[in-house]
């Protein structure tokens, strides 16, 4: 019945993202159109663009399947980690970067180190959003699965095809409008989902249910934070991740240069950031009462609960909220990611004429390379937190120390990106959970890596002059 159901509704809503495309794109005159909203976007607009890009696959099934499995921990990595960030980047971050009227953060690194320090970050920046994005097609396909019995090989194809058509017709435009719309929609379903769901473990209660996911739930699943220290070392790796690892990401401080003023960009940040968490604590109780609920905990999360909770229209709503949760998160990183590779990588080729139809094509690039790295079969939590590190490890500390010192430069900046992508390649690479496992060190890599990039940052300045901080 679900799935009758579903059909037309989905194929409606696929219809009103491309018609929301459609009036965006008569927006669209330059490149600063398509990629930050031609500066125009107010407190309201940019803090649901916020919140949306982030609250997707990561925050409503990812972390909730996480949390199910291996307890509150791991709501280090969604949504806490996400949701400090943002309150992070509004307190510090915001106001002196809009100042500056970049298109990208590539733009920054160019400005402050180089041109040789743009392309870097560039090529660490678009391939971390490579997984995010991924781990948000490979949830819908998920869903279609669930719900339409759709191979996740087709699914995958359909999800990507969609996502990618109406972004590359209205840039961030399209993005913003949608998120507009979506975000109240899907914070209101949300909540209805988790207030039901803990209810029903309370025969119809909604303290009983708490009550009783409280005196159910072991102990230790309950801990915000493991009391082991290996594994409270982990744990804060995960949470370094979370709140750092997203400072210098192209999707957050796209809204930051799209904003209005500093003021808008700063208020916005705070305001996203807080609303983060206060909705991310609803897939935290969803993951902690599925245990209780369902009688296969092992299933999909989200989809076998709207199942087992709601009549078969409630279930088709809920699935639309989660479809527009995760598209909503799906074009603002392609916009992300192609504005990089546009900007940063491709420009210096093209002319300034070009840049618009550049701009469209990297979106297909991006699409694409993201579908690959969704075939790999990875789970999505897997995906989300190799994307957060890449950006820690790579990015954190030139743009931080870049922005707010004036020590260091060209050489300070390549060292700090080589200290800590190409070590954390190899460890990708041979599986290493430890930084430096087999030295035997107990060190999550985010927390080691993170401070190799500031060794090597301090290393490459004593070679480089004195330069003034660009903000």
């Amino acid at each position: 019945m679900v799935a009758v159901l579903a059909a037309p509704a989905l194929i409606a809503y696929a219809a009103l993202l491309f018609g929301v495309a459609a009036v965006a794109r008569r927006r669209i005159r330059t490149p600063e159109d398509y990629l930050v909203a031609g500066r125009r976007l107010s407190t309201r607009l940019a803090a649901a663009s916020l919140l949306a890009t982030w609250f997707g696959a990561g925050t409503l099934l990812a972390s909730a399947e996480e949390v199910r499995d291996t307890g509150l921990s791991a709501a280090a990595l969604e949504p806490i980690g996400p949701g400090l960030c943002l309150i992070l980047v509004g307190l510090f971050y915001a106001a002196p970067l809009r100042r500056l009227r970049l298109l990208t953060l590539g733009d920054f690194f160019a400005r402050r180190f180089g041109r040789r320090a743009e392309v870097a970050s560039a090529i660490v920046m678009a391939p971390s959003f490579f997984g995010w994005i991924a781990a948000q097609f490979a949830v819908l396909a998920a869903l279609l699965h669930h719900v339409f019995g759709i191979p996740i090989p087709t699914g995958l194809l359909l999800v990507g095809t969609v996502s990618i058509g109406y972004t590359l017709v209205g840039g961030m435009w399209s993005v913003v409008l949608t998120d507009a719309i979506q975000m109240p929609v899907v914070a209101v379903g949300l909540l209805a989902l988790g207030l039901s769901a803990v209810a029903a473990l309370g025969e119809g209660s909604f303290v009983g249910g708490l009550l009783r996911i409280g005196a159910e739930t072991r102990a230790e699943r309950l801990a915000l934070a493991p009391a082991e220290t290996g594994e409270l070392l982990a744990w804060c790796g995960l949470l370094l991740a979370g709140a750092l690892g997203n400072v210098p990401g192209q999707d957050v401080m796209q809204r930051v240069f799209a904003a209005r003023t500093e003021r808008v960009a700063k208020r916005a940040c705070l305001l996203a950031g807080g609303l983060y968490l206060v909705l991310g604590l609803i897939p935290i109780g969803l993951g902690l009462a599925a245990p209780l609920l369902l009688r296969d905990p092992t299933s999909d999360l989200l989809p076998a609960l709207t199942t087992a909770l709601f009549s078969p229209l409630a279930a088709v709503g809920l699935v639309l909220i989660v479809v527009s949760a995760v598209l909503s998160t799906v074009d603002s990183a392609l916009v992300s990611a192609a504005s990089v590779l546009a900007q940063n990588l491709l420009r210096h080729r093209f002319s300034r004429a070009e840049m618009l139809r550049l701009s469209r094509v990297s979106v297909v690039i991006v699409g694409v390379a993201s579908l690959f790295y969704a075939f790999q079969g990875l789970s999505a939590y897997a995906l989300l937190e190799t994307a957060y590190e890449l950006t820690l490890v790579g990015l954190f500390v030139p743009l931080t120390a870049g922005l707010f010192t004036r020590r260091g430069g060209p050489r300070a900046a390549l060292a700090a990106m080589a200290a800590g992508v190409l070590p954390w390649a190899v460890h990708a690479g041979l599986g290493w959970e430890w930084f430096l496992a087999p030295l035997g060190l107990r060190i999550p890599p985010a927390i080691g890596l993170t401070l190799l990039s500031g060794l090597g940052y301090l290393v490459g300045a004593r070679f480089d002059r004195t330069l003034e901080p660009v903000g």
